[in-house]
């Protein structure tokens, strides 16, 4: 597989085979989201139309076709192409969308509606506040119940209506009805702004660049911010996303994170409501650090000159910068094959044995007896050095002297201890009784953790 989509044999037009490998490149990421998503998590994907078709049949392999939530036609433009080279100029992407359990997703109602949109106002001052409405009358391809409804001036109409006369009766007695011109014109239903907000309101699959940008947008956005990326997505779009299918505590993952928008609309959308909502970016490429997390930062701490007061003030916030160290290969540890460095193997022992992050750039042995890092609980040994030799001789077994000083020191503290270590020569018993948890290279390195 790695040769086959080797550098050196570009991914273009004229290779015959780029759909089977943009499709191995996706399907084992889509598995892993797969696994990591919620049982009410969703997964939303960008594509334009090269790939839409293949995307969709993979998805419905991974997550199954009856949890096909929607696709989205996102107006990523907001002027009109004239490419007199073709007959019909591009203007739109897809944006589909496929949940873990489309059941639990509607069970739990883990969706949210967008902002309201309409002219409410309240001209009759009803005192449930400004409303707008819409026509009692069936429309076209609407069926309903057929009775007469005088208005207020007196004409009588005989027409087909949505509701029943019973339910007509009722709603007028509220004051949920409106006869428009006047008194003359055909009833209309009231609804109210109060009461649509509590609802959200639905969104539709059509997405036009009026409410969530355009292409030009975002292009404008980043170059204020300070940073330039090729083709980026506007935070509108990526915000009504958010705001659809989380709440505040939610934690949205972009593994294509590219500019870094994704992080910008979680930002802005939790000083907008008050949301703790996290994020997590993944992004393989040079610019990682220059623009996508850099545009996190000043988007946390601010941009002077910004257009909008909120972005000029800082949407505040944090986050953690890293990158990938050394593979672990267990199979290289065994063979002296390919023995990784220090503080990367300590790293990965720290995170697999508890699940901790030493917050710093690079772990270090303390002392002669391999200390490189302590908990409040747990003094954590590493007694290595990446030398095929010094793993198979008596310099880095854990004997009883190292034991004694090992537990001495977690003593001082109240700590118990960890030691990874090629071998020993004390037997498990004594080191219980010296509070030390003993764990051999390579064979435990992947089971410490379990």
């Amino acid at each position: 597989m790695k040769t086959w989509l080797k550098e050196n044999s570009p991914v273009d037009n004229e290779d015959l085979e780029r759909h089977d490998k943009w499709l191995c490149m996706m399907w084992p990421r889509l598995q892993l989201l797969c696994e990591l998503a919620t049982d009410d998590g969703v997964v939303c994907i960008s594509c334009d139309d090269t790939e839409v078709a293949s995307l969709i049949s993979i998805l419905n392999e991974v997550f199954g076709e009856a949890n096909k939530e929607e696709i989205i036609c996102w107006r990523r433009r907001h002027n009109q192409p004239n490419d007199k080279s073709k007959p019909i100029a591009k203007t739109a992407e897809f944006i589909v969308v496929y949940s873990k359990s489309l059941d639990k997703l509607k069970q739990l109602k883990s969706f949210n509606g967008l902002p309201l949109t309409g002219d409410f106002k309240n001209p009759d001052d009803d005192p449930r506040g400004p409303w707008a409405s819409k026509p009692w009358k069936s429309g076209t391809a609407q069926t309903g119940t057929r009775y007469s409804i005088t208005t207020p001036t007196g004409i009588t109409y005989d027409e087909e209506w949505l509701g029943t006369q019973d339910t007509f009766e009722s709603l007028l007695s509220d004051g949920r009805i409106t006869f428009p011109r006047q008194g003359s014109g055909l009833p209309r239903k009231k609804y109210y702004e109060s009461e649509r907000f509590e609802e959200g309101q639905v969104a539709h699959n059509f997405w036009g660049h009026g409410e969530f940008g355009s292409n030009q947008e975002a292009s404008r956005e980043i170059h204020e911010i300070g940073v330039e990326f090729d083709n980026p997505k506007p935070t509108r779009l990526i915000k009504s996303i958010v705001q659809i299918f989380s709440s505040g505590e939610d934690i949205i993952l972009d593994s294509f994170a590219g500019s870094g928008t994704t992080a910008h609309a979680v930002l802005a959308l939790n000083k907008e409501d008050g949301g703790n909502r996290k994020f997590i970016l993944v992004e393989c490429e040079d610019y990682a650090d220059t623009i996508t997390a850099e545009r996190v930062r000043r988007v946390i701490n601010g941009v002077p000159g910004a257009a909008d007061a909120a972005l000029r003030e800082g949407l505040g916030g944090s986050f953690t910068y890293c990158t990938l160290g050394d593979p672990i290969d267990v199979e290289g540890l065994l063979t002296g094959a390919t023995l990784p460095e220090y503080s990367a193997l300590a790293a990965y022992l720290l995170h697999t044995s508890s699940g901790l992050s030493s917050g710093v750039d690079e772990l270090t042995a303390q002392d002669d007896d391999g200390l490189f890092y302590s908990s409040d609980t747990t003094n954590y040994h590493l007694l290595y050095r990446p030398d095929a030799d010094y793993l198979r001789n008596n310099e880095g077994m854990l004997n009883e002297e190292r034991a004694h000083r090992i537990s001495e020191l977690g003593q001082q503290d109240g700590r118990k201890a960890i030691v990874f270590g090629p071998g020993k020569y004390v037997g498990q018993r004594k080191l219980t009784t010296l509070g030390i948890t003993f764990c051999q290279l390579p064979y435990e390195i992947h089971r410490i953790g379990q």
